[in-house]
């Protein structure tokens, strides 16, 4: 059906650019706000009526009139039928709806999928999680990996290269007061002792750092490896160690959310490198700066922001916004001249400085770079009363833990099912629901009721190739058919938006509709063609969940 609807666009397309010239690049097919209506819609008619100075229904008529003497429309098309003002409603013929089920059994895992150009496609930097490793992985974190990894998987199906990189700050105050707290705790304070800092890390995670620094251990993350001294007077090696150890445990946490990165980016390479030094000389340089009351100013006004920024503060340390603006110079230099950001709504003030930093310096980096996806946090509620700490953290609620009382799967579904600038509540209880309440449960189980009536069959899917596909012709099955024929524009759409959350309402339509299809017609009849055609249908209904949930992360099961 997919083919089948890039031809009948083409056409509209011819024909209206042989109305008015250029009106044929804005041909576009609309879904009907009621199904009744037809398949496709196009308000053609009422936006060319006035430069062509014609009635728009009587406009739609004759473009209605083209359209069908042609062989495509002929083919595929039952009937156009004018609506209202002008509208065009296009009603397909079953056979245009049942080649969607061809198409994605021919396609499988690659169906709704747009091929990689043969240069491997634009280079996309997705830059999330990004936690600094002074603690456990939260549930806001948790929103972001699963938001990340979902928009990297997004992109990738529209034939983007994608780049997965994880930014932390490996210095600064936080910690040392993370080695800090680890000191203490190995020299046998704890909280609430006299001498505790008010400002240390209260978790138990401290304290198992601090055992493992005493007994010498090594610790190994993905970019890095450290051997402890067991010496409680080496800050520097406790502070080495503690770092080693709190991205070993942070890579623990996403290796068990199924979320893998790229490359690991270091704040503190920034200096070393001199990045930081050659940041401000370009925005000094290019006269984009000023001394005031002792410290060095943007002129971030220059570029939309709502008061010019400090640069450096008087006692000679950079303000935060800098860095940021290094590391995004350096991601242009690398040649990722599209780049999207996952961070928490806590950073909106940054965008308009950290651009007007970028624009400011003088690389040929564009406004609006980069791209920004903004989440709120996320509240866990269990038994009706809402969680707010982890014994192992100390002070809230961890990925692990969530991931520990409930699923992977689950998490992750439910992460994404709300738009990301939204406040979402977790429920675990509903999480753990087996019905058809629990979101991921329904979508889930809508896959493995298919796999049961594929295996009851007891036949290979691939020979259902040939099934006869025109006795797919009830409503139900014309429904899920067109629910099927959704998928690849969703996941343009998805994509072009960084919205994740799209696919997951559109597996919850497909799952209702395949569950409205198998209570409204028996699958394994009697009659070998209705049930190679029906087994057909089914088979590439689990495809497409399969793919969908793919995108998310989330397994396909094919038992529960």
């Amino acid at each position: 059906m997919l083919l089948v609807k890039q031809e009948l666009l083409a056409q509209l397309a011819d024909t209206l650019e042989s109305l008015s010239p250029g009106a044929g690049a804005k041909a576009a097919f609309e879904s009907p706000k009621v199904a009744a209506h037809g398949d496709y819609a196009s308000t053609a008619a009422m936006q060319l009526a006035k430069p062509l100075s014609r009635k728009p229904r009587d406009l739609a008529q004759d473009i209605s009139d083209a359209l069908m003497a042609t062989p495509s429309y002929r083919q595929w098309v039952e009937a156009i039928e004018i609506a209202g003002p002008g509208f065009l409603n296009i009603r397909l013929k079953p056979a245009a709806k049942q080649q969607v089920v061809r198409e994605v059994l021919q396609a499988g895992e690659a169906f709704g999928r747009r091929a990689a150009p043969a240069d491997g496609g634009e280079r996309v930097l997705v830059e999330f999680v990004s936690a600094n490793p002074t603690g456990p992985l939260h549930v806001g974190h948790g929103r972001q990996a699963a938001l990340g990894d979902a928009i990297c998987n997004l992109l990738d199906t529209q034939g983007l290269s994608v780049w997965r990189e994880f930014y932390y700050n490996d210095a600064g105050v936080q910690i040392q007061t993370l080695a800090n707290s680890v000191q203490l705790r190995a020299k046998g304070l704890k909280p609430g002792d006299d001498g505790w800092p008010e400002a240390a890390y209260n978790g138990d995670y401290i304290a198992d750092i601090a055992a493992d620094f005493l007994a010498r251990k090594t610790v190994k993350a993905d970019d890095r490896e450290f051997t402890a001294s067991g010496d409680i007077d080496d800050l520097d090696g406790i502070r080495q160690f503690a770092v080693a150890y709190l991205r070993h445990e942070q890579d623990l946490d996403l290796q068990a959310f199924r979320v893998r990165f790229d490359h690991y980016y270091l704040e503190s390479s920034l200096y070393t490198s001199g990045r930081v030094e050659a940041t401000v000389k370009k925005l000094v340089d290019a006269g984009k700066t000023y001394e005031q009351d002792g410290a060095l100013w943007l002129r971030s006004t220059d570029y939309g922001d709502d008061k010019d920024r400090v640069m450096r503060k008087s006692d000679g340390g950079y303000t935060y916004f800098v860095p940021d603006v290094a590391y995004h110079i350096a991601k242009w230099e690398r040649g990722f001249h599209k780049v999207v950001n996952i961070q928490g709504t806590d950073h909106h003030g940054t965008i308009a400085r950290v651009r007007a930093g970028l624009q400011a310096s003088g690389v040929g980096i564009p406004a609006g770079y980069p791209d920004y996806v903004l989440h709120t946090m996320v509240r866990v509620m269990r038994g009706g009363q809402e969680v707010k700490i982890s014994k192992r953290a100390g002070s809230y609620v961890t990925l692990r833990d969530l991931i520990e009382w409930t699923s992977t799967d689950a998490v992750r579904f439910f992460l994404l099912s709300r738009k990301p600038d939204t406040e979402y509540t977790f429920d675990i209880d509903l999480a753990l629901a087996q019905n058809n309440d629990n979101p991921v449960y329904y979508v889930q189980y809508a896959h493995a009721r298919i796999c049961s009536v594929l295996k009851a069959w007891g036949g290979d899917v691939a020979s259902l190739g040939d099934a006869d596909l025109s006795l797919l012709d009830s409503p139900a099955a014309q429904s899920l058919m067109l629910m099927l024929a959704k998928y690849p524009e969703m996941l343009t759409g998805a994509a072009a938006d960084f919205a994740p959350h799209d696919v997951t309402f559109y597996l919850r339509e497909l799952a209702a509709s395949y569950h409205s299809y198998y209570d409204s017609e028996r699958i394994l009849v009697d009659d070998e063609a209705l049930k190679r055609a029906r087994l057909a249908l089914v088979a590439a209904a689990a495809q497409v969940l399969h793919n969908g949930l793919a995108v998310l992360g989330v397994s396909a099961p094919r038992s529960m």
